[in-house]
């Protein structure tokens, strides 16, 4: 039989839901509320400012599978997550190994290669649009040419990989730090021993061991390449002929919920880009046991 309560056990327990009452609260309006709030757009013609919600089923779906707008835009997110995780991946990793050594000044470089992650995402969007500028930018200025950054369709992608790479770089590589400083020295003690090399090493006891922090790093950085919105829009002009090239779904998202009010759709756009997002999870999930190593 379950034992009854106490008093002062009854007392603690009201206590407890009380003190953590805001939090559940606040998950049940700004994180739970949203989702089947969605859920229910995407399945109705939305009205004005909410109201008048039209139950459609799932003729935006059908639209949506019809749109072509809709799958090139959903390309170019995955052009860039194509692009940029791997550069981010291999870059973090390698300063990551040269910060876990012994050096001079080592604490200063750290903190110069996590300073993007602490400024605002506006602020460096706005100085790299500056920097990109055809005509007074600082690249260009530097180079000596008159390239077009964001304004050419051929390689206005690259330039907004590269403002991403640069700015994950730092996020990235405090995380496989912290992988590196968990791994037993005992490792590369027995290593030294054998006469392995640096780089025989690097491949098969450093990467092994930090396949977990890899793991997590991937994953992470697949869902935040797909829902990337931020770079392209502060940094393009949407007038601009490069546009397209660049134009990812989640701003498709943003262009009809928000600028076309056609809120069904565009939750319709979101809920498709969830399924892709979670496909992809299960995806890399069952591959994990096959190259993932834990201690």
């Amino acid at each position: 039989m379950k034992k009854k309560m106490t008093p002062r056990q009854r007392t603690e327990a009201i206590w407890g839901l009380c003190l953590i009452a805001p939090t559940i609260i606040g998950l049940l309006i700004l994180n739970y509320y949203p989702i089947f709030e969605t859920v229910w757009q995407s399945l109705c013609k939305t009205g004005d400012f909410g109201k008048g919600n039209t139950f459609i089923g799932l003729t935006n779906f059908i639209n949506l599978f019809q749109d072509k707008e809709v799958f090139s835009t959903l390309f170019n997110s995955f052009k860039y997550a194509v692009l940029s995780l791997p550069l981010t991946i291999f870059i973090s990793l390698v300063l990551a190994v040269l910060m876990n050594r012994k050096m001079h000044g080592r604490t200063v470089y750290r903190t110069i290669y996590f300073l993007p992650m602490v400024c605002a995402p506006a602020a460096i969007a706005m100085v790299w649009k500056w920097m990109f500028n055809q005509d007074y930018g600082l690249l260009n200025h530097l180079i000596g040419t008159k390239i077009s950054w964001v304004t050419d369709p051929t390689i206005a992608l690259i330039a907004i990989v590269v403002v991403g790479v640069w700015s994950g770089i730092g996020n990235n590589m405090i995380l496989f730090l912290g992988g590196l400083q968990d791994i037993p020295k005992d490792y590369y003690e027995a290593a030294s021993v054998d006469g392995s090399t640096g780089i025989h090493t690097f491949f098969h006891i450093t990467i092994p061991l930090l396949s977990p922090t890899i793991f997590f790093v991937v994953q992470t950085g697949v869902m935040g390449a797909l829902n990337l919105f931020d770079l392209p829009y502060m940094i393009m002009d949407q007038s601009s002929r490069a546009w397209p090239s660049v134009k990812t779904i989640t701003y498709l998202f943003y262009e009809y919920a928000f600028e076309r009010s056609n809120r069904g759709y565009g939750a319709a756009i979101i809920m498709f880009l969830i399924a892709i997002i979670s496909i992809i999870t299960v995806i890399l999930q069952k591959s994990e046991k096959k190259w993932v190593h834990y201690n």
